[in-house]
């Protein structure tokens, strides 16, 4: 049985028959993309917790009401189970590590994840942050520190036969937890179809040397980093333009330090626009810059990859494990001021030297397809599950990390 986002229960259904419980809410979603791509091995399940419950969609990002739903759904699997009786039960979302599941209560062998949240912006780059940004590392802190000593987090932690964590910062926090094995597998993929279709984008040829970043505008996402190296950039490679593609509350902040840099008429932002348009510009462009400080995925890294542009990103979360050297360039994070110089220094070797971003370029597109293609997961996924119920861990499925 799975809790579980879409593409997991695609992989988990080619090998298995999957019980998949979930919100009411997503059901026509569903049933429209089953009609059109059938999968006859999962059993849907819709539950909501009764409408005085939903009261709890008002705190901030519902997590009242998520606590509820965990605990409604557990009672829903309980009743499946002594109909069906399932091999195995394996929750992944919420993807916060701080989140308990109610699922691990079940008679059956648990795998929780992959679960992120264990990552945290440096301490020294904080005070770089708008007043709203040194607010919201302050409660998510104290949030995670209060949600720790939840002793249904610590008992889910506890009883999973695997804890599944998207990076390295979240894999310590689990084992604080008391889970016994825990492995590493980053919760992002891409469809094969996909991979195809990135992979057909030729190498740009244009006049201009230009960077693109995408994602929401916030204060954890370092565009403010970005753009800082940028200014530096450019004051040595003039011919350079820098594309940023999101919107949010920080837009207004870096629209004006573009001005106070100087580099206004030389940076884009093109705000939210729709996913295909996203890739479109990505085709235009020569490198992605990520400079996230916190991030436990990372999707337009691995979409940049797969279209054989190089990657930028700082040497934390999520990016840190789908970047190699082969691949783009990873910047320590140890301060603003030193991040901001060896960003502006990635940025002019990639401008000055054409053929080793095609040899990254080329790399990313290889890893991407051999390492996060969601068919390569589904055999992950396969050889994990008959592990977890033969019980033959602490033993592992094949690595899916080179």
């Amino acid at each position: 049985m799975i809790i579980s986002p879409w593409n997991w229960i695609c992989q988990a259904a080619r090998c298995h028959d999957v019980w998949a419980i979930t919100r009411e809410k997503n059901g026509a979603a569903i049933e429209s993309s089953v009609a059109a791509e059938p999968l006859p091995r999962v059993h849907w399940v819709y539950y909501d917790p009764p409408g005085w419950a939903r009261l709890g969609r008002k705190t901030p990002r519902g997590y009242d009401y998520y606590f509820l739903w965990q605990l409604g759904a557990y009672l829903v699997a309980r009743k499946l189970q002594r109909e069906v009786g399932f091999h195995l039960v394996h929750h992944v979302t919420f993807v916060n590590y701080w989140m308990p599941s109610f699922l691990a209560l079940l008679p059956v062998p648990f795998l929780w994840g992959p679960v992120g949240g264990g990552e945290s912006a440096p301490r020294a780059f904080r005070r770089c942050f708008s007043l709203r940004g040194r607010l919201y590392e302050v409660l998510r802190d104290l949030a995670r520190s209060l949600a720790q000593l939840d002793p249904f987090v610590r008992l889910a932690a506890q009883r999973a036969r695997v804890g599944l964590a998207t990076t390295e910062e979240t894999a310590v926090r689990l084992r604080g937890l008391g889970c016994r094995k825990v492995m590493v597998l980053s919760s992002v993929g891409l469809p094969g179809g996909e991979i195809v279709r990135l992979g057909g984008f030729p190498v740009r040829q244009g006049n201009a040397f230009r960077l693109v970043s995408v994602g929401n505008l916030l204060h954890l996402k370092g565009f403010e980093l970005g753009l800082r190296a940028f200014a530096r950039f450019q004051s040595r490679f003039p011919v350079a333009e820098y594309w940023i593609i999101g919107d949010g509350p920080e837009r207004k902040m870096l629209r004006k330090l573009a001005q106070r840099l100087g580099v206004v008429g030389s940076v884009t932002f093109w705000g939210a626009i729709p996913r295909r348009q996203v890739l479109e510009k990505l085709a235009d462009c020569d490198v992605l810059i990520h400079p996230s400080l916190h991030d436990s995925g990372g999707w337009v890294c691995l979409e940049a990859m797969a279209a054989g542009r190089p990657v930028i990103c700082l040497d934390l979360g999520g990016p840190a494990l789908e970047v190699t050297e082969e691949t783009g360039i990873k910047i320590p994070a140890i301060s603003p001021s030193q991040a901001i110089a060896d960003l502006s220094v990635a940025m002019e070797e990639l401008a000055r030297d054409s053929g080793r971003r095609t040899r990254l370029g080329q790399a990313g597109r290889e890893r991407v397809s051999r390492l996060y293609n969601w068919e390569e997961k589904a055999k992950y996924l396969a050889d994990l599950y008959n592990q977890a119920v033969s019980a033959k861990l602490p033993g592992e499925p094949r690595p899916l990390r080179a």
